[in-house]
């Protein structure tokens, strides 16, 4: 019997989930709630960019979606900006006795050393009046820094580092809100957006910091982070607008957390909106951006992953397979013991929507 699920949220993510909602038949969809005023009351199957109708209709109603009773809620809601009203949405479904998977809000990915408890307490609180279990994910912070690299450090005698960098080009990427408010690409060098003032690299990537040590049986001591900001020579367009002269154009940020005076495990991001913007940063293993892991151990590992899709770029692939992890994950985590569930305590999840064979797609 297919699970029931609803999705909240039709944003970059938003849409793919709810495309592998649609498509596939282990699951059928029984609401959809949007933000966007223009949205609500369109059809879930033009909200996901698919032909034909599903007959849903978007709600701007959390309730609304919560009274058709579905099994699993897939949480793709703007997280970033809005931390606390996100968290509570997530309450509010488990209390209902409603699982969910998604996108957001990132912090409850792995969320303890790095929310204050009064902030988690209630999700598990909650989780467990309503016998449901959540499971945040993404790319990254996500599978290319928790599963991956922590299957490999599986394989090693002895780990030493891991170094997990994503390395790209944003300048595709259409998400306005990420891109200019969260990153602050286009503003001038030196004013700092909400991603870089201080402490928040240390909390945003902390999830992943703090499971890859539990997965590696280690305590950290301490988290670091330093950034640097680069200007652009001349203006120039991008999909999610304008980059003045002299406005933010690459930026390269590292979290390290320390284990005495030694950084064992790192997050690096090399972001740029051109390609020729500092060549003497690390560059992709594939034209537009790729993941990559490096382990110095016994043995050493550096693998690099390199999304691709027919449909679209680097950008574009990279966001398909946060949605992917995420649809795919319903099962296992309506299957688990209420609570916060994490990439540690989840079964590996090797499903995917479809396999198609011998067509194409």
């Amino acid at each position: 019997m297919p699970i029931r699920v609803a999705q909240v949220g039709t944003g970059n993510a938003g849409r793919l989930t709810l495309a592998g909602l649609i498509d596939s038949p282990d699951y059928e969809l029984t609401a959809v709630c949007v933000s966007t005023p223009e949205k609500v009351g369109q059809d879930a199957a033009a909200l996901a960019g698919l032909p034909g109708t599903t007959g849903i209709a978007a709600t701007d109603d959390l309730d609304a979606l919560l009274a058709t009773r579905p099994d699993c809620v897939v949480y793709c809601a703007m997280g970033d900006t809005r931390l606390l009203e996100a968290i509570d949405d997530c309450r509010r479904i488990l209390v209902a006795g409603v699982n969910v998977v998604g996108s957001a809000p990132g912090l409850l990915a792995y969320p303890w050393q790095v929310l204050p408890p009064k902030f988690v307490e209630p999700i598990e609180t909650a989780a467990q009046q309503g016998q449901a279990s959540v499971f945040i994910t993404g790319v990254d912070p996500g599978f290319a820094n928790d599963l991956l690299p922590l299957a490999l450090t599986g394989t090693c005698q002895t780990v030493e580092q891991v170094r997990c960098l994503e390395i790209a080009d944003y300048a595709s990427y259409d998400g306005g809100t990420v891109m200019f408010d969260v990153m602050g690409f286009g503003k001038p060098v030196g004013e700092l957006p909400m991603l870089l003032q201080p402490g928040v690299l240390g909390i945003a990537w902390g999830t992943t910091i703090r499971q890859l040590a539990a997965g590696l049986g280690i305590t950290v001591d301490a988290i670091t982070e330093d950034f640097e900001q680069v200007p652009a020579p001349e203006a120039f367009d991008v999909a999610a607008g304008h980059i003045p002269e002299g406005g933010v154009a690459a930026l390269r940020f590292e979290i390290r957390g320390m284990v005495g005076d030694r950084a064992v495990v790192v997050v690096e991001h090399v972001t740029r909106l051109r390609d020729d913007l500092r060549p003497d940063w690390a560059r992709p293993a594939q034209p537009g951006g790729a993941y990559r892991i490096e382990i110095t151990g016994e043995p050493s590992y550096a693998v690099d992953i390199c999304p691709s899709s027919r449909r679209g770029d680097h950008n574009y692939a990279a966001i398909l397979a946060a949605a992917g992890r995420i649809v795919n994950a319903i099962p296992a985590v309506s299957a688990a013991p209420p609570g916060i569930r994490t990439t540690l305590d989840l079964p590996l999840v090797t499903r995917p929507g479809r396999v198609t064979v011998g067509r194409s797609e």
